[in-house]
């Protein structure tokens, strides 16, 4: 195999450490919520986002009509979008047009911080095995969640949430300690969800829409009070 695929790869390994726990509680949400097994394996296949996955789900549960569950996706994933311009702009000329679509399939937010941080342009092939173990973490936990989630005690399941935010700090920290202007950013942002969280407007305004008017605002600023040369 490539060099370059290998890399992405063992880069997407702690990734989908991460993604199977969470993966995980989503199987047994969703088993318990009446979709079979393979249905929920389907879902973590083909729309790879928690946070859209489990207000499908709600969605699926009450009822809802497909307007509800297209406004919500598309609130709660919108995000995407900014991050797949941010990644593209990484991107060497080994990806065309074409590839671009495959890639922006398994664009998140860690797979998305990871190519970002790279200091030099990433290839398709990268990106491929970037993409590849958190896809197979996320679809193997969900099977799993699916079929031992009614085996194993509520408080461990429970507590498989947790994983999510120590991989995101773990992505995090090295870029922060390395360049005091990414705290100042990721600062702006933390601020920003703050106000959001402790304020009425989060009545308003979704978590969703919070995080891209979040990654906008603090991008903005870092922008003008640290140019790149």
């Amino acid at each position: 195999m490539d060099k370059s695929f290998k890399k992405g790869i063992n880069d997407g390994i702690p990734i989908a450490l991460g993604y199977f726990s969470v993966s995980f509680t989503f199987g047994l949400a969703a088993v318990k919520a009446g979709l079979y097994i393979w249905q929920a394996v389907f879902v973590s296949l083909f729309c790879l986002t928690s946070a859209g996955q489990f207000a499908g789900l709600d969605i699926m549960t009450a009822g809802g009509s497909c307007f509800e569950m297209v406004a919500a996706q598309l609130v709660i994933n919108l995000r995407y979008s900014l991050m797949s311009i941010a990644v593209s702009q990484k991107c060497d000329n080994t990806v065309t047009l074409p590839k671009r679509f495959l890639i922006g399939y398994g664009i998140t937010d860690e797979i998305f911080a990871v190519a970002v941080g790279k200091n030099k342009s990433v290839s398709k092939l990268y990106m491929y095995g970037l993409i590849l173990t958190p896809v197979l973490g996320w679809c193997f936990g969900t099977l799993f969640g699916a079929i031992l989630g009614n085996v194993l005690p509520d408080i461990l399941t429970a507590s498989l949430g947790i994983a999510i935010y120590g991989m995101f700090i773990a992505i995090i920290l090295p870029p922060v300690r390395d360049n005091k202007k990414i705290l100042f950013v990721m600062a702006i942002a933390v601020f920003i969800s703050c106000i959001r969280y402790y304020t009425p407007v989060r009545d308003i305004i979704t978590s969703g829409f919070t995080v891209i008017i979040a990654s906008v605002v603090a991008s903005v600023l870092g922008a003008v009070f640290f140019p790149t040369e």
